[in-house]
């Protein structure tokens, strides 16, 4: 600790991103990133993009992106706010959306980022506790009669357990909160969940957040966006604006563009991501393995047998490594990445000699 950081930074417990390895030859299964690269339209567009234009700053309303993201999803691009990742965008959201009097409101087992957001913007936040059986219950959410409640964030499917809500579910929760925002955390939707954007045509309170990273392939790219009422859009903008005028660069806007254009290629790696992960949780269930039912492209396990931290590390003595958390209620859960066929096949050669 410094003694010219200031009271913030010295109270803050800073986010931990998943081990980005330097050894190769690891089967790297623990940061959930599509096992499938980019749509090679994705490429021939960057290197296209790179030319003598670079010089030159980039369009700071990304006007392109916003209309390739309207027409994929039906909306106007003035519903549309795109930023450097979906953190980015969360973070813009805390500040501009869900930073009010009334405690923020999250689940207790979710995307660790929530709590550390909250820290920085100096946001109260009230946390919902999971059911027995690691689900988001709508009623949670819904206010005491004749009593406010706070802003809502949450995944869908939520992180790290992959358990999805249907779309009338969260439409409970939005339709049940006309005061507050509901952001609606959407990183995972597309293996499996319903996403929540048709719902913006009838709630104007409602942001859905989603990224490039996992299903589009573009972890390194950094692109996320938003989609909401133009209000609220104007007031991510508004912040935006007061931080980073050019959040995404032209060799970014140019993937990002070609990528949500090529609805081929994203629908084709999908599939394959969910034809892997409901092969790998059948792997995991015949060895004995609880696994929580997934809409994501990564699962969440537990053995009844086998302490879970072992079991990350003697995966790692096998060149394969895996997420584990050391929180309350999830310590004997491994999150485990859904990686290639032939990678999910090592992870059970591994699983097979390291438990016998």
């Amino acid at each position: 600790m410094s003694r010219f950081w200031s009271p913030v930074v010295a109270g803050l417990s800073p986010y931990v991103p998943g081990e980005q390895p330097k050894l190769r030859n690891l089967v790297k299964l623990n940061t959930n990133e599509n096992p499938y690269g980019p749509s090679p339209k994705v490429l021939d567009a960057i290197r296209a993009a790179c030319d003598d234009s670079l010089r030159l700053y980039p369009d700071p309303g990304a006007e392109q992106l916003r209309q390739a993201i309207g027409r994929r999803y039906g909306v106007a691009p003035a519903q549309v706010f795109v930023g450097n990742g979906s953190d980015e965008v969360l973070a813009l959201a805390f500040q501009a959306l869900l930073n009010h009097e009334a405690p923020l409101r999250f689940p207790d087992i979710t995307y660790s980022f929530y709590p550390v957001y909250c820290g920085l913007y100096g946001i109260r936040q009230e946390t919902v506790p999971l059911t027995g059986d690691f689900r988001i219950d709508p009623a949670d959410y819904l206010p005491a009669a004749g009593k406010g409640a706070g802003p809502v964030i949450l995944p869908n499917p939520n992180a790290p357990t992959g358990r999805p809500l249907a779309l009338a579910d969260i439409e409970r929760i939005v339709a049940g909160n006309p005061g507050v925002v509901v952001a609606v955390d959407e990183a995972y939707i597309d293996f499996g969940g319903e996403s929540a954007v048709p719902l913006v045509a009838r709630y104007d309170n409602l942001l859905v957040i989603q990224t490039l990273s996992k299903s589009r392939s573009l972890a390194g790219l950094r692109v996320g966006y938003a989609i909401g009422s133009t209000a609220l859009i104007e007031g991510l903008d508004r912040v935006k604006n007061s931080f980073n005028s050019y959040p995404i660069d032209r060799l970014a806007s140019a993937g990002a563009v070609a990528a949500i254009e090529d609805e081929d290629y994203f629908q084709q790696t999908c599939a394959a991501v969910v034809r892997t992960r409901e092969a790998l949780t059948a792997d995991l269930h015949a060895f004995g393995f609880e696994v929580l039912p997934s809409a994501a492209n990564f699962v969440f396990a537990r053995h009844p047998a086998h302490d879970a931290a072992q079991l990350a590390a003697a995966l790692r003595q096998e060149g394969i490594i895996v997420r584990h958390f050391r929180h309350p209620r999830i310590d004997q859960f491994l999150r485990i990445s859904v990686g290639t066929d032939a990678e999910c096949h090592s992870l059970v050669q591994a699983l097979k000699g390291i438990l016998g």
